[in-house]
């Protein structure tokens, strides 16, 4: 049975005392819930990232990740975050590819794919983002740019790595345009994805690697989405923010 996983990016939002208040109200709400193969994880800013992590630290349903990372052990990248220095602090799991660090940072799936080795030498964790924006899903090229992204980024790895992985698709297309992105399409493409993964690697490692929806998952459907046969969660963006409504997107996939 693939893991169901709940993931909120808390992008660049809040300060370390606001932080630190909304990690413990999320611990605090879901104290009495049953989550049985079920992860829980928020990622803060890098300023944030040990604040929160030794504040939650005694609650071990509540994980926490970075946003990102540097494929360098360390160096003149002024303004980065390594590997090494993650761990330091507690950290594991990490965000890569995320739709924003691809449009604001020019992240390209040649660096994507120097991190994705960098995570795995280094006994990591990664949440690999992937998917296409309006223009692509218009000229109905959502299959190809997707299959592109995974193969160029992940696919010089083993089978065996896929264990260290979690996948999730961003239909950049519904995320603050106006477009929507009904639930059989999410499933359409977590299909998909889980096709070209066992074309590549095998139905074993296709079936065990979870996959997240990342389009705007709300309270009000995330139990819908996460009905879907293929789509084993969610990284949640805005509705991460708000203790109340993260809760009840957790609940959703119950």
């Amino acid at each position: 049975m693939r893991t169901k996983i709940v993931a909120g990016n808390w992008k660049m939002n809040l300060d370390v005392r606001a932080s630190q208040t909304l990690a413990q109200e999320i611990s605090e709400k879901i104290e009495k819930l049953e989550t049985p193969n079920t992860r829980i994880i928020i990622a803060p800013t890098f300023t944030n990232l040990y604040p929160v992590y030794h504040h939650t630290r005694l609650d071990n349903r509540v994980e926490i990740a970075a946003q990102n990372m540097h494929q360098a052990k360390s160096g003149a990248f002024t303004g980065e975050i390594s590997a090494e220095m993650l761990q330091s602090i507690g950290i594991k799991t990490v965000i890569l590819g995320h739709s924003e660090r691809r449009q604001y940072f020019n992240e390209t799936d040649t660096a994507l794919a120097e991190k994705m080795l960098t995570v795995l030498n280094n006994n990591m964790e990664a949440i690999f983002c992937f998917g296409e924006v309006l223009e692509e899903r218009k000229a109905e090229k959502h299959f190809e740019v997707v299959k592109g992204q995974l193969s160029n980024a992940l696919f010089h790895l083993s089978a065996n790595d896929f264990k260290s992985i979690i996948l999730a698709y961003e239909p950049v297309w519904a995320i603050g345009t106006g477009e929507t992105a009904t639930p059989e399409q999410a499933q359409e493409i977590h299909a998909f994805v889980r096709k070209v993964l066992a074309d590549k690697y095998g139905k074993v490692v296709a079936d065990q690697v979870s996959i997240l929806y990342g389009g705007s998952v709300k309270a009000s459907n995330a139990k819908e989405i996460f009905s879907q046969p293929d789509v084993d969660g969610g990284l949640i963006g805005g509705a991460a923010l708000i203790a109340d409504d993260f809760v009840k997107i957790i609940e959703g996939i119950l």
